[in-house]
């Protein structure tokens, strides 16, 4: 079988753009109108029509924000689920949430759940997404639920943009300082040398490491030199996701100084309280809760405190207790949470801890990037002015024969 796309009309008036399987034109066209179609045209999708990047495309967080607010819009002015995904699926710019939307509306119009239809694109909707949808649709508050993760999903995303922004600027500096010194070893420097070689004597050793760093990068092993620290680069990347990865790294990040691993923590906490407090209010079952924020923490040490607290919590002990004894979670966090476990307000403590942590990453990140620039300036000019006074130093030599 193949897969059609056809354009037809209803009994009411409507055009309808679509997808189909079928073995032919015309056993589509023939099944279209017996559902009561007027069918305009049907083609067959060819293989060159098959995108190659698709499988490296990615749901932007903001394009998903957009489609959640949206159908919840159109779920609490009462339109039908299936209704709202057509109209989704058809106005959504995003080539891979398109087809996605339009995958779970079929899946929904066969008689599965929104939350089960969902659940098949987990690299789209993430366990928290489906999880607080099946929350909202246990207890009929399915729109209101939606509103909850959209406004979750936007919070993540600001505070994502905030440490973006302030890892933005060294790292594009640090490139263009490799990139500086890089051309001044492979084009200054060689010219420099010519001119030493007919000196004589024994040059500076700050030159002679210039001129040896020149010589390798020139050679064939310059290559091997780049390419070693890109192939270091990706597997570093790799080593992250590993589970070994993720621990070691997960507990070296929240030292890292300049103030970065404190600004790191901050982002999992804001991120726990806030994601621990939706799901909270959403009606999320505490343990189910504790699991889920407990794998979209981001890092390791948050995970395991809560997958540890989470057995406390299961024998009966309050939430504040177990968190009281993990060294990553302040003092602070845990008394609120126990303030708001004794007037019942669990929900409005963790949502208070997450405001206050957003709010101290943003102060932490500005005071960060007032470190940093001066500290890169700092790098870059000691980087590029040694490699300057090491070439200079041999003039002074020259200076000497001449006098």
């Amino acid at each position: 079988m193949a897969t059609f796309t056809y354009k037809a009309r209803t009994r009411q008036g409507e055009i309808l753009q679509d997808k189909v399987e079928g073995f032919d034109t015309m056993s589509v066209a023939s099944t279209l109108r017996q559902q009561g179609l007027l069918v305009i045209d049907v083609k067959e999708q060819g293989i060159g029509q098959k995108d190659l990047l698709e499988p490296f495309k990615k749901v932007k967080l903001g394009d998903l924000v957009v489609f959640t607010r949206q159908i919840a819009t159109m779920i609490n002015a009462g339109l039908p689920m299936v209704r709202a995904l057509y109209i989704l699926s058809e106005q959504t710019e995003n080539k891979k949430l398109k087809d996605t939307v339009d995958a779970v509306r079929k899946d929904v119009e066969a008689g599965l759940a929104l939350s089960g239809a969902l659940d098949k694109h987990p690299k789209v909707f993430s366990r928290l997404y489906i999880e607080m949808v099946r929350a909202g649709e246990i207890g009929g508050i399915l729109d209101g639920v939606l509103l909850r993760i959209a406004d979750q999903l936007e919070e993540d995303q600001e505070i994502r943009r905030k440490v973006k922004s302030a890892m933005t600027y060294p790292t594009i500096v640090l490139v263009l300082a490799i990139l500086a010194a890089s051309f001044m070893l492979i084009f200054i420097v060689p010219i420099f040398a010519k001119m030493f070689e007919d000196l004589g004597g024994t040059l500076p050793l700050p030159t002679r490491v210039a001129m040896g760093l020149s010589d390798l990068l020139t050679s064939v092993f310059g290559v091997f030199v780049y390419g070693g620290m890109g192939a270091a680069v990706y597997v570093f990347l790799r080593w992250k996701k590993t589970e070994q990865g993720r621990k070691v790294w997960g507990r070296l990040s929240l030292r890292i100084p300049a103030k970065i691993g404190d600004v790191l923590q901050k982002v999992a906490l804001a991120r726990f309280a806030r994601t621990l407090g939706t799901l909270s209010a959403a009606g999320v079952p505490i343990l189910q809760a504790l699991e889920i924020t407990a794998t979209s923490s981001g890092n390791w040490v948050i995970e395991n405190a809560l997958l540890k607290s989470r057995d406390a919590i299961r024998e009966g002990i309050p939430i504040y207790r177990p968190l009281e004894s993990e060294p990553v979670f302040p003092p602070m966090v845990s008394r609120m949470i126990a303030v708001g476990e004794e007037t019942g307000d669990v929900d409005g403590m963790l949502t208070k801890i997450a405001e206050f942590y957003e709010s101290e990453v943003d102060a932490t990140v500005k005071a960060l990037t007032s470190i940093i620039e001066p500290l890169m300036i700092v790098v870059v000019g000691g980087i590029v002015g040694g490699i300057i006074i090491a070439m200079y130093l041999p003039m002074f030599k020259i200076f000497e024969l001449v006098e």
